[in-house]
């Protein structure tokens, strides 16, 4: 305190207190605004089925094709993170919250179509319509899992506000994960790259562990038939 009575003490540790609330405000926004597009974008994710996967990879096994579909995946997401540090190398990136978020739906939505190609390949594809789907596969990229098709409770979770709880934390996660990636004190380009490709072949191994357990063989599926609404990817064929 000064000798004229101001507390100054106080007033720094409010300033700084309001300064604090200020910043959660601003992360807080910054992740719904990310959340939301993720989950704008997942049900225009175009998903080939497993017809068109087979048929695009001829003579190839559920695991060869698999591998296929991963080594695509973990290049789309390290080209992502290598546009992003890249960027974030200028001496003063203005756009670096932008550069964020579009680093952080590019990356969800290339993972989301993997995790959803990789069920329709082992045969496992979440039940419902195109939408229904899309969010129980945008419920499995938050888990960092496979989708549990004997439990209902989480499907019908993926369709409530717990699906954008769980969204928002994941997006914390690779946001804080991100950060010392987003500095001109690293090799931004190289380091997000890498960053990217591992986090994706990590989710990888855990969805196909996962689907393992649940697969149903290509002979089974065919026969069968297995009838569900057309995806998006089976239109036109995909590389």
């Amino acid at each position: 305190m000064e000798a004229d009575g101001t507390d100054t003490e106080g007033m720094e540790t409010g300033g700084t207190e309001d300064g604090e609330r200020e910043r959660q405000g601003r992360v807080r926004g910054f992740l719904g605004v990310v959340a939301d597009r993720v989950m704008d974008t997942a049900p225009r994710i175009p998903v080939r089925g497993r017809e068109t996967l087979f048929r695009q990879f001829p003579g190839l096994g559920p695991e060869e094709i698999a591998d296929r579909l991963v080594s695509g995946a973990t290049r789309s997401s390290a080209t992502v993170g290598a546009g992003v540090g890249a960027a974030a190398m200028m001496p003063v990136p203005p756009a670096m919250p932008a550069e964020l978020a579009a680093e952080l739906v590019g990356v969800a939505s290339v993972e989301i179509k993997l995790i959803a190609e990789l069920h329709e390949l082992y045969g496992c594809p979440a039940p419902g319509t195109s939408s229904q789907r899309a969010f129980a596969y945008l419920s499995a990229w938050t888990g960092q899992r496979g989708v549990n098709l004997t439990k209902p409770t989480t499907l019908n979770a993926a369709m409530g506000g717990q699906l954008k709880r769980e969204l928002r934390e994941q997006i914390m996660k690779r946001t804080l994960r991100n950060l010392p990636n987003l500095t001109p004190f690293l090799v931004g380009a190289a380091v997000g790259a890498v960053m990217n490709r591992n986090d994706t072949a990590k989710l990888a191994r855990r969805v196909r562990a996962d689907l393992r357990a649940q697969h149903v063989p290509w002979e089974v599926s065919h026969a069968e038939g297995h009838p569900r609404t057309a995806l998006p990817g089976d239109a036109t064929d995909q590389s």
